[in-house]
């Protein structure tokens, strides 16, 4: 059978997960250890750490290590790479890849501000013989796929609202110490919403589309010695008239993860990523409004039998895939979309919805005001090369 050698830049906490899956040798801390994608294998180590270093070569001593990406890329050891280093080095290193024949599977996100991003397309664009794709590993969730499916086929009519509340990004400030880039302007390039909530931003739009205007409310270091955001508030708008609430922050030890899409036909809520209700209604909300008098309302209201059980279905789905597994789906899609043209699950291209509608956030966060989506992206750069100054940590962008 023939396999994909992926070369992993950066053996960190997620670079050192993909290793053991690649290899069987295992993957997230505490998690079990899914099986290797069939048509995947480890071919090459990167990282210019001395321990990281140390320990791919006690652990992975008959794989190829590098501290050169470059040279990694040239090596022939390898056909597609895996980018699991600091965000603002993602576009750089898929640029390059690209354009020296390398198929590149980026780690969320794609990026830290828009430009770069686009920049990291429009070369895709020019080298269609290459694999481009991004980690967004959650949109394998039977669940999202089945909403997404559901909320494209137009069965239940339009868009009327969407409210995500999904704050189980604990983090407490050990989480902060790992590393000095972390939860900097200059690093890193912000807070949760760079780091955590980047796979709800892209299922978000991924379902419910891209929002045209932004308003946001951010706040910094909250409950927090960081400079960042990491609690965040977003109100959106769409094209059709829609709207749109996210909410996210990662001070809050219990947590709730919650999706709710209201349409003209019904409603879908999704608890947790892990079961989806959709109630259909017998009629949509339009003829109820127009044809039901105040009689029929408090026989609603009341529970009689003319009421709700008569007014909506229910559908219920469960997803029981385990976290690894979702990792796993991913890069064994990417390998067959270059071993046999199999459509990508998530198209490096997508990635940029999300850094635009990040950067809207913050943007509006820091104009105090409503932004539109996508942002001038001069305009972005140079109040995150502001935050950059007032850091002193980092050289601008």
């Amino acid at each position: 059978m023939k396999k994909i050698r992926f070369g992993l830049i950066g053996i960190g906490a997620q670079g050192g997960a993909y290793a053991g899956f690649l290899t069987g040798k295992g993957g997230f801390p505490g998690m079990p250890a899914p099986e290797c994608p069939p048509h995947c294998e480890l071919g090459a180590l990167c990282d210019i750490d001395p321990e990281k270093e140390k320990m791919c070569r006690e652990n992975y001593p008959e794989y190829p290590f590098y501290t050169d990406w470059k040279e990694m890329v040239a090596s022939g050891n390898v056909d597609a790479v895996i980018t699991t280093v600091p965000h603002y080095l993602h576009p750089e290193i898929a640029i390059y890849c690209l354009e020296h024949g390398m198929n590149v599977l980026v780690e969320k996100p794609a990026g830290v501000f828009a430009k770069s991003v686009r920049e990291m397309n429009e070369c895709a664009a020019k080298h269609p013989e290459t694999a481009f794709g991004i980690m967004f590993n959650q949109r394998t969730n039977k669940l999202y796929q089945k909403i997404k499916e559901i909320v494209a086929s137009g069965e239940m009519g339009e868009i009327r609202r969407s409210n995500w509340i999904i704050n189980s990004w604990w983090r407490p400030d050990s989480y902060y110490a790992q590393s000095e880039w972390r939860a900097t302007w200059g690093g890193e390039g912000g807070g949760v919403l760079v780091n955590q909530a980047p796979h709800q931003l892209d299922l978000w739009q991924w379902i419910c589309g891209i929002p045209s205007k932004v308003y946001a409310k951010c706040l910094y270091g909250c409950h927090r010695d960081i400079a960042v955001e990491n609690d965040v508030t977003i109100v959106t708008e769409y094209p059709n008239g829609a709207t749109g609430t996210f909410i996210t922050c990662t001070h809050d030890p219990i947590g709730t993860d919650r999706l709710e899409i209201d349409l003209d036909g019904g409603k879908i809520v999704v608890d947790s990523s892990q079961t989806a209700t959709v109630y259909r209604l017998k009629k949509d909300e339009k003829e109820m409004n127009e044809t039901m008098s105040m009689m029929d309302v408090a026989k609603l209201t009341m529970g009689n039998a003319s009421g709700a059980d008569g007014m909506y279905t229910v559908e219920t789905f469960e997803n029981t895939d385990g976290w690894g597994v979702q990792h796993t789906t991913v890069m064994e899609n990417f390998a067959l979309h270059i071993l046999e043209g199999t459509d990508l699950l998530a198209p490096g291209s997508d990635g940029i919805n999300g850094v635009n509608l990040a950067n809207a956030t913050q943007l509006s966060s820091w104009l105090g005001k409503e932004v539109d989506n996508p942002v001038d992206e001069e305009l972005y750069l140079s109040e995150l090369n502001k935050k950059i100054a007032e850091e002193g940590k980092f050289p601008a962008r």
